[in-house]
């Protein structure tokens, strides 16, 4: 397995989980704004989660075709939940007497958002962000059925050769990444939750 092989596979995840936070927010926002889209947003999210991995991949391939960009679809589609539920969430867990202060020295509702609420809910914001990469990284090893590379590739290689070294290899490769980015992230998270409590 080379250094390629192992960019190939972050590629796809950081690209999907650009596109996925620049979707998700704004749904998630829309969800908190209007509550009567809440369940219908969060269900179709939901209901896309829910999806085998490669069956939505064999759908969007349907579409678009082999290669990078099926996978980046499918994983972005994956990725949206926890980042909308927990925008959501965030939001929506802003303290009461912080909002009516805001709304008390004059603020508008659009000016509170993002001054006042986003910030605040940031921290609950980035573990759905942590949670949708960990995700992400693993569902990712389904991009060599749809012609997309990565370590899932080199895995599935390894599993047609019968070579448990290639297997290992692969496997060991996702584990370490999956936990950097999940260490990572947490300690993020972590100084993102003190400065917002301070």
């Amino acid at each position: 397995m080379t250094l390629a092989t192992i960019w190939e596979h972050l590629y796809m995840v950081l690209a999907a989980l650009l596109i996925a936070v620049m979707l998700g927010i704004p749904l998630g926002i829309v969800s908190y704004i209007y509550p009567s889209s809440r369940k219908v947003i969060l269900r179709v999210v939901d209901v896309i989660q829910t999806t085998p991995a490669l069956a939505l991949l064999g759908i969007i391939m349907v579409f678009v075709g082999a290669g990078k960009p099926t996978v980046i679809a499918g994983l972005t589609l994956y990725s949206l939940l926890p980042i909308v539920r927990n925008t959501e969430l965030g939001l929506r867990q802003v303290s009461p007497h912080i909002k009516e202060a805001a709304i008390g020295i004059g603020m508008s509702r659009f000016y509170r958002l993002v001054r006042v609420e986003l910030p605040l809910a940031v921290p609950v914001m980035f573990a759905g962000l942590r949670i949708a990469a960990v995700n992400a990284v693993g569902t990712a090893v389904f991009a060599a059925y749809v012609g997309g590379g990565g370590i899932g590739s080199f895995i599935n290689t390894g599993i047609l050769r019968r070579d448990m070294g290639m297997i290992l290899a692969g496997t060991g490769a996702l584990v370490i990444i999956a936990v950097v980015f999940d260490f990572g992230m947490g300690f993020l998270e972590g100084r993102l939750a003190r400065r917002t409590s301070a």
